[in-house]
């Protein structure tokens, strides 16, 4: 769900239609046979980090972005023009980092129409609201000029006259840090008129948002940037054709944009030599709840969650077999148990086999102290609080799902209300405007279907005491 919510594509992604990503034939006409497909993943060597100051222990400024290789040959990369970069992007597999996972070289070869008089714009979105989501506030305190670089790559690539990075409220010293970074390029001369001597003009501006997580939507996003409430549109049309300020426009992620430097520089069968085929690349994982070490890491796509969790965190509090479930891609998408978290992969394909989600990568851990359904419920009330009211059945639906997760809570309730209310977020689900209904309904879902017993035991044991409590009454009386 973006960094925040994944738009119209989290839908196809989780329906099995995202459309097969254009990536070039290993097969050539001379006869050579394609390469064999891996078979493990995981255990990233330091030199195929892309993000090499992820933890901040080096100087974030242009000096430092220097010595570790950011803008490096950059001018080259420019002139080479848009049709080799977006061959580059598409060779290399990337698909977008923010939830949808839509390939990014088919989205941003979207733009490549003929000039009409409008200018095309980039719109970055950075308002990482997602409930365990942190990758994209790391990239921007830490390495900004990575995101600045991208953002000018991907100008190029899509003809954008300007770029707007439309960063969360809450995120003040990432905007400072990264206003000071935008600074450094302009007097450096990388950004501005004449972009590194190519003859190319490019502006990159910081919008804050006001911390509303509905503007994650990508369409909400461009309503907030306009001076207008954060509120979905309909589309069509889609942003590519009338965007912000009614011109072509392309959303994407922090971390998609901030990847397409390394990617040019380093060539896209490189890229595309990490994860399984339709799920290439590295990827940054944020992990949190249950673990020793929570942490964010830059990792190869398909690792098994497993491994991912025992490397990088120290292992689940209290031991794996003290798991009882994880959220695999942050707050929107649905939990998986233990029994399927021991052997699933970090990808975008295998979790949606698994009726799940790669989304954000925000890797939510519950060890068997949690009570899920009440952490379930909590989400329950994130999304009531957090949906815009455009949409009936997100605005109501939301509403009687918190209710009805509250009185689940305490086991309040009737077996025969569990299809009640599974029923109630097949209602939500896919019938509003932007993907934050889905959201809402998905987690409550993966409740009810894996841990289905758990809710009528507690509406057993309520049953119980309220005949006891009934019983006492009659005898006092």
């Amino acid at each position: 769900m973006a960094s925040s919510i994944a738009t119209l594509g989290s839908r196809l992604v989780a329906r099995g239609g995202v459309p097969s990503i254009a990536t070039r034939s290993f097969a050539a006409a001379a006869g050579e046979q394609k390469k064999p497909e891996k078979t493990s993943y995981g255990n990233l060597k330091d030199e195929d980090r892309i993000f090499t100051n992820l933890y901040g222990r080096h100087d974030f400024r242009l000096k430092g972005a220097l010595a570790r290789g950011d803008w490096y040959k950059t001018k080259d990369i420019i002139t080479k023009g848009s049709k080799w970069i977006l061959n580059e992007i598409s060779t290399s597999g990337l698909r977008g980092r923010g939830g949808a996972g839509f390939p990014s070289g088919m989205k941003w070869g979207f733009m490549n129409k003929p000039f009409d008089g409008r200018p095309k714009y980039l719109v970055v979105n950075a308002d990482e609201g997602e409930p365990g989501t942190c990758k994209d506030r790391e990239i921007m305190r830490h390495d900004p000029h990575k995101l600045i670089e991208g953002c000018l790559i991907a100008g190029v690539a899509m003809g954008a006259r300007a770029a707007y990075i439309y960063i969360r409220g809450e995120f003040y010293n990432e905007a400072v840090i990264l206003q000071e970074a935008i600074h450094e390029a302009y007097k450096a001369g990388y950004l501005g008129k004449d972009c590194l001597g190519t003859g190319y003009n490019f502006d990159v501006f910081v919008h804050r948002g006001a911390g509303a997580y509905i503007c994650g939507e990508e369409t909400a996003l461009i309503e907030s940037i306009e001076g207008k409430q954060g509120k979905p549109r309909l589309k069509p049309p889609f942003p590519a054709d009338i965007g912000v300020f009614g011109c072509p426009t392309t959303v994407t992620n922090v971390e998609t944009v901030a990847v397409a430097p390394t990617i040019c520089r380093r060539g896209g069968e490189w890229f595309a030599g990490f994860g399984r085929e339709r799920n290439r690349g590295t990827k940054l994982f944020c992990i949190s709840g249950h673990v020793n070490n929570p942490c964010t890491v830059e990792e190869e796509m398909s690792i098994p969650l497993k491994d991912l969790i025992e490397r990088h965190c120290g292992g689940v509090i209290g031991g794996w077999d003290n798991l009882l479930a994880i959220i695999p891609g942050g707050s929107s998408v649905p939990l998986l148990p233990k029994n399927i978290c021991d052997d699933v992969l970090m990808d975008f394909d295998a979790l949606v086999q698994a009726k799940s989600g790669l989304g954000t990568a925000a890797v939510i851990v519950m060890n068997k102290q949690s009570d899920i359904v009440k952490c379930i419920a909590r989400l329950s009330l994130f999304y009531k609080h957090e949906s815009c009211g455009q949409c009936t059945p997100c605005r109501e639906g939301c509403d009687w799902l918190n209710k009805a997760m509250w009185r689940f809570v305490k086991g309040k309730a009737q077996p025969s209300e569990i299809d009640m209310v599974w029923e109630l977020t097949k209602q939500i689900e896919g019938h509003t405007i932007c993907a934050l209904g889905d959201a809402a309904a998905w987690p409550v879902q993966g409740l009810i279907r894996h841990f289905r017993p758990e809710l009528e035991k507690r509406m057993a044991e309520y049953k119980k005491l309220e005949a006891a409590s009934g019983a006492k009454q009659q005898i006092v009386g």
